[in-house]
């Protein structure tokens, strides 16, 4: 019986300790569930900032390639250039620089010959350079003797570039594999007798002087023709120390007759001279021609029509200040003969082996490097569209291409 009561008295005491402690066991519950809630919001708290944060952060970097070129600027006229990083690097590597790939760009004139000007001051060249012959094609739209000028050019890839001036909105229409496909620089209207028809020769000769391969520049026409086979014609301009640029000093009134007075006293009437349009430069001759600003304004200013530019500005310029680098005569043949404004034009019934042969072996003796020679003329012009299947006929005979 005692034992009974001793068990449920300390059954009694346990549950009033348990009331006693139960108030105690739910604080403790209460502040352990408190914490624990805290160390929740804490993680959501850290996981929203670390959320927030990566958003930022990828923002950043996309505006950073957004901007890249505001940092590293892309010349917007460089035809090879283009915003996409890929082509940015393309753009600033060596082969970009030295030869552009593509010939069209949205540079002014004043932006191209600034660019064409420059010069590096270290004469050896980074990488294996082959000297090449620009060909730079003056015309106002089509070029009948293209198929002619494809097989004198066939087979000597890499020593030569072609580059065609035309009216503005022309589209020249050639096969693929033409020399002249996709050779169109930005060009200008250009009339005869005015100042833009010495535009457009310096408009050519700056975009041929942007590929720093090309050493010497010839000027043409779409009625020119070469006389020779390609590696005749090569060797003989390469090989030169002198350009080849007619400039002589005429007293009539076509010649001194067209000099103005108010050209002086920066261009004098001894210095003043006249010379073919067609001619034929090296490369240090052709950045000076492009850098020039001064006399090509004075010629802009007082050389009018009736002064004709493209036969006075460059033969002038040259005897000026160059005259020592020039062979004052041309490598162009025309005949002049007929008399008139123009030069004898030639079709298809003029073109045998007689005639050929007739304008190679003409009778004049000119020098090559100070020594005699009767290989004076290189081309020749003017020929009708006529011409061109008589000329295909003796391509591969006289021509020897």
């Amino acid at each position: 019986m005692k034992a009974t009561l001793r068990i449920q008295a300390e059954e009694t005491d346990r549950l009033t300790v348990a009331i006693i402690d139960f108030p105690l066991m739910l604080q403790a519950l209460f502040r352990d569930w408190s914490v624990g809630l805290v160390k929740v919001v804490s993680f959501f708290l850290v996981f929203i900032c670390g959320i927030i944060l990566g958003l930022a952060a990828s923002a950043h970097v996309t505006r950073y390639f957004a901007t890249k070129n505001e940092f590293f600027p892309v010349p917007r006229n460089s035809p090879n250039c283009v915003k996409e990083i890929v082509e940015i690097e393309s753009c600033l590597s060596m082969k970009g620089f030295i030869k552009p790939e593509k010939l069209l760009h949205s540079m002014t004139d004043e932006e191209l010959f600034w660019r064409a000007s420059m010069v590096p001051k270290k004469r050896e060249y980074p990488y294996k350079r082959v000297p090449k012959v620009a060909f730079m094609f003056l015309t106002r739209g089509p070029l009948p003797l293209a198929p002619f000028w494809d097989k004198f050019f066939q087979g000597h890839e890499g020593h030569y570039s072609v580059y065609v001036h035309t009216l503005p909105d022309y589209r020249l229409s050639v096969s693929t594999t033409s020399a002249f496909y996709g050779r169109q620089i930005p060009s200008q209207e250009v009339k005869w007798g005015t100042i833009n028809m010495a535009d457009g020769e310096r408009r050519l000769l700056a975009n041929a002087l942007l590929d720093f391969s090309n050493e010497r520049f010839v000027l043409l026409s779409e009625s020119c023709i070469p006389m020779y086979n390609f590696p005749t014609v090569y060797n003989y301009l390469i090989t030169s120390k002198e350009s080849f640029v007619d400039s002589y000093d005429d007293p009539s009134r076509y010649g001194r007759g067209r000099y103005s007075r108010n050209m002086a006293p920066d261009i004098k009437l001894h210095q003043w001279r006249k010379g073919s349009q067609w001619f034929e430069a090296h490369r240090d001759v052709a950045v000076n021609i492009v850098s020039d600003s001064k006399y090509y304004t004075i010629f802009k200013k007082y050389c009018k029509p009736s002064c004709y530019p493209d036969e006075h500005y460059i033969p002038t310029y040259l005897n000026m200040f160059y005259g020592s680098l020039n062979s004052n005569r041309s490598v162009t043949w025309v005949d002049w003969s007929r008399g008139g404004p123009h030069p004898a034009t030639f079709g298809g019934p003029d073109i045998t082996e007689d005639f050929i042969f007739a304008i190679r072996n003409n009778g004049t003796t000119c020098f090559h490097n100070s020594e005699p020679t009767s290989l004076c003329y290189l081309f020749a012009r003017k020929f009708a569209p006529s011409a061109l299947g008589p000329l295909l006929n003796l391509s591969s005979t006289v021509m020897e291409f």
